[in-house]
């Protein structure tokens, strides 16, 4: 039986249960590839699950291992698989919302869950982009349909998700808005977000209004955030009410307003992801880590991520330096 390094918990709770183990490595089935995890994403996601919150309830209970972004390299391909092999630099967020044990050395997931890696970026940068990018791509383009000249309002704007959501909104064609703090302005606006608004100093609906599309990434728990936002949505707009689903009173609530409440989950999607990579490769989108943590250290970054105001995203590094590949292509 062969080991390999990982992340497990025993418990549901804080940071302090995540601990480095050693389990067996898995094996590919019919139609599934082994990656060798170089990188792995750290998510909002995993904090709520780690805790006992958030797809918890899918999962069942520990023990378990976190994890569904990752970027690494094709170890081994099993029968049926066509479109990859071995030696080929992946990325992917496999098995969403079900397991997926992306904090290890190795995962294993249907072929088609996971695209050829940007050749622009590095693992760590690569590892940053598959469950973000999706959620804002998928809820923009499949459950939107946002097209040229609409308007988009981003909350969040400047969190792993927001910041490609701003991004791909403009690639759509939109006049994008988005709410962040006064010191990420300046990004966002190389971004390409056209208008922002300070939560901090003001309330956004004093600044917005007549948006066709709002991507909530906060929530009612925050400052009534999604409630707030029907009012700035114009007659047959679209909430898309991404970390805490539609309560039943934020539904009615929409209906009294002539707009509409969704609630929103990402899911695997390599095509999805392919295109994505196009978008980087061609410099129309760009990817913001602030900080790599060695895969031992991912309770400090489950602590990081708790503390809030998080630009980008954050990476587990697991394989220790970057095969030579992808350092050269990240330096290109």
């Amino acid at each position: 039986m062969t080991l390999m390094r990982a992340i497990s918990q025993d418990a549901f709770g804080g940071p302090e249960v995540l601990r480095p183990v050693r389990l067996p490595r898995p094996e590919p089935l019919p139609t599934e590839v082994l990656v060798r995890v170089v990188s792995a994403g750290v998510n909002p996601v995993d904090h709520k699950t780690r805790g006992g919150g958030g797809i918890a309830g899918v999962l069942g209970g520990p023990p378990s291992v976190l994890g569904w972004d990752v970027s690494g390299v094709v170890e081994e391909v099993g029968f049926g698989v066509h479109t990859l092999r071995p030696g080929d630099e992946v990325y992917g967020m496999p098995w969403f919302p079900r397991r997926a044990g992306g904090y290890a050395e190795y995962v294993t997931a249907p072929s088609r869950q996971f695209a050829r890696k940007p050749r622009s970026l590095g693992h760590d940068q690569a590892a940053a982009v598959p469950l973000a990018a999706l959620t804002a791509w998928q809820a923009l383009v499949d459950a939107a349909a946002v097209r040229p000249g609409e308007r988009v309002l981003v909350h969040a704007a400047a969190g792993g998700v927001g910041h490609f959501a701003v991004q791909f909104a403009k690639h759509l064609g939109a006049h994008v808005t988005g709410t962040a703090r006064a010191d990420n302005h300046g990004w966002l606006r190389e971004l390409g977000a056209d208008e922002l608004v300070d939560y901090t100093a003001t309330r956004f609906e004093k600044e917005v209004d007549r948006v066709d599309v709002v991507i909530d990434l906060v929530g009612d728990e925050h400052d009534s955030t999604g409630t707030r936002s029907l009012d700035v949505l114009a007659p047959g707009g679209l909430l898309l009410a991404i970390p805490s689903g539609v309560s039943p009173e934020l539904l009615r609530r929409a209906e009294e307003r002539g707009v509409r409440a969704a609630p929103f989950l990402v899911e695997p999607d390599g095509a999805a992801l392919a295109r994505i990579a196009r978008l980087i490769d061609d410099g129309r989108v760009r990817v913001e880590v602030e900080e790599v943590f060695p895969l031992e250290r991912a309770a400090e970054a489950h602590e990081r991520l708790a503390r809030g105001r998080t630009r980008g995203k954050l990476v587990l590094r697991v394989a220790g330096p970057e095969p030579a590949a992808s350092t050269a292509a990240r330096s290109a």
